[in-house]
């Protein structure tokens, strides 16, 4: 029993059937030409799909798959989208979204997305900050065993807390002074947990990735093991296909 249309992304081009791909509840993946927008989906086989990470991972298994093979141009559509028919994405996404659409292709051709997430130990970060900074690790030594008014508590809070953020901020606007020249568009996220400290989406040339890849390790070994880097060279760009 079919629930309707699972879709994936569209396309400016063709898919052809002979790229076999497998969609959620192992559905083959088919291509659908509305308009000159080539829409990947598969028969849904349930009326709403639990956002579980296996589901998650099919759903972009199917968009990288299509862009490993070539087709790189592409607007991926958000996980657990089920449409009753082509009627409906005519009705409520090509005819409102049409032009928008189409300047996002332009925008996007030739281009990818990358991302990099930087953590690192607050905890050691902290201890790396009292030794460069004498001055006021004997202020809070001398703080120590002694009752605080509470002014003195949050003054010497905030001294920490300020020279942290600022050691926070020059590891940021090294990776800013060194990526974002390579870079047509940036959008910078909240970190996603307690010990991210960055969080960035760059849209590059497909073509200089490699370039792009090889600053991040230099970055990487510049600051040595006080860094944990995530670099994803390879995604849909989800980040940059948002239609105002």
């Amino acid at each position: 029993m079919s629930f309707g249309l699972y879709l994936y992304g569209i396309f400016p081009e063709e898919i052809p059937a002979t790229l076999e791909l497998q969609g959620l509840d192992g559905q083959p993946v088919f291509s659908h030409l509305i308009d000159g927008f080539n829409f990947l989906y598969s028969e849904a086989q349930q009326e709403k799909y639990l956002a579980s990470r296996r589901n998650l991972i099919n759903h972009e298994k199917v968009l990288e798959q299509a862009m490993q093979a070539g087709y790189r141009s592409l607007l991926p559509l958000r996980f657990g989208l089920v449409v009753k028919d082509w009627e409906t994405v005519v009705t409520q996404l090509l005819q409102p979204y049409k032009e928008p659409l189409r300047e996002l292709f332009q925008k996007l051709d030739g281009r990818r997305e990358v991302s990099v997430k930087i953590f690192w130990d607050t905890k050691s970060e902290l201890q790396a900050m009292m030794q460069a900074h004498q001055d006021l690790k004997q202020q809070r030594d001398q703080m120590e065993g002694k009752a605080l008014s509470m002014d003195e508590v949050i003054h010497i809070g905030q001294l920490i807390e300020s020279n942290l953020a600022d050691r926070k901020a020059s590891v940021i606007q090294t990776f800013f002074n060194e990526l974002n020249p390579l870079a047509d568009e940036v959008v910078e996220s909240d970190p996603m947990t307690e010990d991210m400290i960055y969080n960035a989406a760059f849209l590059i040339p497909w073509d200089k990735e490699p370039i792009f890849s090889q600053l991040v390790e230099a970055i990487d070994q510049k600051f040595g093991e006080r860094l944990r880097i995530r670099y994803n060279n390879f995604t849909a760009p989800y980040t940059f296909a948002q239609i105002s």
